[in-house]
């Protein structure tokens, strides 16, 4: 039902440097290791896979093939429970470490498809207007050097991490804050700006927030 590619384990520098163009002050940049391989799903959950899982379709834009969004990170959790339940795999959410360097792909840029530096509307699905935009259909954009769909714009995405400060030092796997509500979600999504979509940039909500430009995509562990 899901289409995942495999992550090598790599060491990459996470967070921005303090002259990318639009950084946000809590992107300091530190090495970060992944030491163990992954799958990750190549484009964010849809709407149809969501409701193969729970019956249900929560999105406020309807379309089997959009992704699903109106999901709480609480929501996810259930999702995720469910699936695992089907012993198929184990399946979770990213942690911010692993998105951001699937994001990158192997970049050290602002952004990790095309030229790194400049995106527009023809690349991702950015900068819409909320009264007109809207989310669009899983790979309608090209994919980045990993295979990857959708990392930049159309619908931020949970991860599992709780949002906090990063760590000042060279670490490996993090884990994210040890102490917050808030969860992080990454990606930038159709009403933002390209600024909210690159690799770096960093967003905070509760775990029971919702919105029609806010998903999620899956991570299989590997056996």
């Amino acid at each position: 039902m899901f289409e995942f590619v495999l992550i090598e384990p790599g060491t990459f520098l996470m967070g921005s440097p303090e002259d990318e163009l639009g950084r946000w002050d809590d992107e300091a940049l530190h090495e970060v290791t992944i030491t163990k391989p992954f799958l990750m799903q190549t484009t964010p959950v849809t709407q149809e896979q969501w409701e193969a899982v729970m019956g249900n379709k929560p999105s406020f834009f309807k379309g089997d093939n959009l992704p699903v969004e109106s999901v709480s990170w609480r929501n996810i959790q259930y999702f995720i429970q469910l699936l695992n339940e089907r012993g198929e795999g184990t399946y979770r959410l990213p942690t911010e470490a692993e998105w951001e360097y699937c994001c990158r792909a192997g970049t050290d840029t602002p952004f990790g498809i095309d030229n790194g530096y400049d995106l527009d509307k023809t690349l991702a699905n950015i900068d819409g207007d909320e009264a007109t935009g809207k989310p669009t259909p899983v790979k309608s954009f090209a994919p980045n050097a990993w295979g990857l769909y959708d990392m930049h714009g159309n619908v931020w995405e949970w991860c599992q991490d709780r949002y906090g400060e990063y760590p000042s030092s060279a670490v490996s796997d993090p884990q994210g804050a040890k102490s917050n509500s808030h969860r992080v979600a990454r990606g930038g999504s159709w009403y933002f700006r390209a600024r909210s979509a690159r690799s770096a940039s960093r967003r905070s909500n509760s775990p029971g927030y919702r919105h029609h430009g806010l998903g999620f995509r899956l991570v299989k562990e590997m056996e």
